[in-house]
């Protein structure tokens, strides 16, 4: 079957049933999206499915369809950083690093529906995405400083 990942067609051969996130990890060799708790409850596998933040862990590939799939790897890159790639160092949001992944995809999916949002949505968006750091307060400025920066450009 083919999926559609970071704006490129790909093949795979696997079963209908397998979970994308398995599909980008094991098949395609896309480490950005991590394994957390398997139940969609973590946040660590947080994607992009057509700009939504999706957790790639319960989502069967063939419930996919044609939609494009968007991970870590595809929000940005290291010549052309994401606003809230650059707000994560900025504000030196990690600490262990497992998480961020998934809680950058889900800042960026955050921002794109609500450009400026406050304190309170921004705790509700991100409430599904764990930190065992406890990193939130540096996660919600590093938000706000992006939402400065993508309504600067």
């Amino acid at each position: 079957m083919q999926i559609k990942v970071n704006n490129e067609t790909l093949e795979v051969d696997v079963e209908p049933e397998m979970p994308l996130l398995w599909v980008l990890r094991d098949e395609l060799g896309i480490t950005g999206p991590k394994y957390g708790c398997g139940i969609a409850q973590c946040g660590a596998c947080t994607v992009h499915i057509n700009g939504l933040a999706t957790r790639s862990c319960q989502l069967a590939i063939g419930d996919l369809g044609d939609r494009e799939v968007t991970t870590i790897e595809g929000l940005g890159n290291p010549d052309s950083l994401h606003a809230v790639q650059q707000a994560w160092i900025e504000h030196q949001v990690a600490q262990c690093g497992y998480c961020q992944s998934g809680q950058i995809m889900q800042a960026a999916s955050l921002l794109s529906s609500n450009p400026q949002p406050s304190d309170d949505v921004i705790d509700a968006a991100m409430s599904g995405n764990l930190c065992r750091c406890g990193t939130y307060p540096r996660i919600r400025t590093a938000v706000k400083t992006a939402a400065k920066k993508l309504a600067e450009s």
